[in-house]
């Protein structure tokens, strides 16, 4: 059997994405996604609330379009992978992080977005030239669901 990498999100930018280039000259962007939880504390009927933090990664022409769109509080909605990396430190310390590789983002609600909630589908290229499609229905959030 194969294997699956498939990454799903939903949440909020927590910086603006920072734009970097390869020796070789390709763009790449870095920038952080919130997601939270909230549940009811069953002892004492208390609203709790849990937020991760996620790298995003965005490479190529993608991240220089998105330049000026992602910026922090932004909410996205993404499909990627996991990819990880290590690298020596100045100290010469092994370094490693785990960062998702965007392969598609949608903008969700916010400025520029229509009443029906409409969403700009910034998906990949397959291999077969064909636009990856993202039809994932998103649910609504209120702003008790932001983490900041």
């Amino acid at each position: 059997m194969g294997s699956v990498n498939k990454v799903i999100l939903l949440g909020r930018l927590g910086r603006d994405i920072e734009l970097r280039y390869t020796p070789g000259g390709e763009a790449v962007g870095n920038c952080t996604m919130a997601t939270s939880e909230t549940w009811k504390d069953k002892n004492s009927g208390e609203r709790k609330e849990k937020t991760e933090w996620h790298r995003l990664v965005i490479w190529g022409r993608r991240a220089e379009g998105l330049q000026e769109y992602l910026k922090k509080g932004t909410q996205v909605y993404i499909e990627g992978r996991l990819q990880t990396r290590q690298w020596d430190d100045k100290d010469g310390n092994k370094r490693s992080t785990t960062e998702i590789r965007v392969d598609s983002l949608e903008f969700v609600g916010g400025r520029g977005a229509t009443e029906g909630g409409s969403r700009d589908n910034y998906s990949s290229q397959s291999a077969g030239g064909e636009q990856a499609a993202t039809s994932s229905p998103v649910p609504e959030l209120s702003d008790d669901d932001i983490p900041f």
